[in-house]
């Protein structure tokens, strides 16, 4: 062999080395979130059970301040130095990017078939032809109770509001316990722990949001204004000076065990988890009347979408493919009770209370709150208005009748229902 030809082949077979090692090189995939309390969950639990599956890509979570999160975020966008993959808050904020051109259409993505059409909701255009983030989790409503009280006083979960409200009689009546632990303060505890809670078995769920969107029913229409006269039928258990008791009072009444029942967010569980020293347990919301179907609020709370400008497109399809497993859910929903998976393949939940609230998908409907998609985009703002509609029903100061009639009003004055 001529010296010359050796040194061709040497030089062929390091340029095909090289070019093999640059091929073989890690890509290297960030994720935006606002969730920075969860990070050491990303970092040891689902990044490392990923990785081990995916050779060749590196997954980084880089999460920002949840107040800065959608400013930040939005610069990062425009400026081309987003992540990859972007977590999703619901509705609106994240419709904004996919229609803007940000966030990438997901909807053929492999793996998106096993979520319902509740669980994309949050996340999908409002002609409904277009999902542009994975579905994560949900919160879901209903309430906590204290067991120790409960059984002191002899009282099981209740499973209608006759049975409800005589077991909030028998509370009151033995004095140890404030029967119901909520203010009225902050607003948004009465609408979301309150009418959101308890309305879905009213309005019957996603039948009744959805005919509200279409404009088939307002909320003057009965089934809308009958969960603000069970609210006002509340006042008297909430104990002394709840109109101006705060969110964290609230909290406090119920974890130092003074009160024994506790209008709920299943987000409170891993927060109770750590801070009571009784035994707790959660009933959902109780139905009008025997043999009726309960409904409870299932609320889309994250998803993961896909930076439209993201140089690793393919790496950050496989890493969403995998968000929208069940492998993923399970890991998720376990390492922080409380948020549950929305994927179609139920998620034993380790946590007793977690598992308790989960188990309420299989016997009852679920819906999300009513005032999320679509209705909260206008002046007077739906959502904001029902936080101060039910505060001011459950204080008394205004008739569930006229409490609707505000909330209608404001509603006609600039939203025409797509016909």
């Amino acid at each position: 062999m001529t010296s010359k030809l050796l040194t061709a082949l040497l030089l062929g077979s390091s340029m095909l080395a090289t070019s093999g090692a640059a091929f073989a090189e890690d890509v290297t995939l960030t994720i935006e979130s606002w969730r920075n309390d969860d990070s050491q969950i990303w970092q040891e639990k689902l990044i490392p059970a990923f990785e081990a599956k995916n050779p060749g890509i590196k997954v980084v979570f880089a999460p920002s301040a949840p107040t800065e999160y959608n400013a930040a975020l939005n610069a990062k966008l425009d400026a081309g130095s987003a992540g990859d993959l972007v977590s999703c808050r619901p509705f609106d904020a994240s419709l904004d990017l996919y229609n803007k051109g940000k966030l990438a259409d997901l909807t053929t993505l492999p793996g998106m078939e096993n979520f319902s059409d509740v669980a994309k909701s949050a996340w999908t255009t409002d002609d409904g032809k277009a999902t542009f983030c994975v579905p994560m989790a949900s919160v879901i409503h209903g309430f906590i109770y204290n067991k120790d009280a409960f059984d002191k006083l002899g009282i099981t979960p209740p499973a209608t509001e006759d049975e409800f409200f005589a077991a909030l009689d028998k509370i009151k009546e033995d004095g140890t316990y404030t029967p119901m632990a909520m203010g009225t303060k902050d607003l948004w505890e009465a609408a979301t722990m309150g009418y959101q809670n308890i309305g879905p078995n009213y309005w019957h769920g996603e039948e009744g949001r959805l005919a509200l969107l279409k404009g088939e029913q307002k909320l003057t229409d009965p089934q809308w204004v009958e969960p603000f006269a069970t609210l006002a039928k509340w006042k008297p258990y909430l104990g002394d000076g709840f109109e101006a008791q705060t969110y964290p009072d609230s909290q406090n009444l119920f974890t130092l065990g003074r009160a024994a029942i506790y209008p709920a967010g299943s987000w409170e569980i891993s927060v109770f988890n750590a801070q009571v020293d009784f035994k707790m347990g959660a009933f959902p919301p109780p139905v009008k009347k025997a043999g009726d179907t309960c409904y409870i609020s299932d609320h889309t709370d994250i998803g993961m979408g896909l930076n439209a400008a993201s140089k690793h497109a393919d790496q950050a399809k496989t890493f969403l493919s995998w968000v929208a497993s069940p492998e993923f859910a399970t890991i998720y929903a376990n390492a922080l009770p409380g948020f549950f998976s929305l994927n179609s393949t139920p998620v034993k939940m380790e946590d007793p209370l977690a598992q308790e609230f989960v188990s309420w998908r299989d016997k009852c409907k679920s819906t999300i709150r009513s005032t999320y998609q679509i209705l909260s985009r206008g002046t007077p703002n739906l959502e904001n208005e029902t936080w101060v509609e039910s505060a001011n029903v459950i204080n008394g100061t205004e008739t569930p009748e006229a409490a609707a009639k505000k909330l209608q009003d404001g509603l006609d004055s600039w939203y025409k229902p797509a016909k």
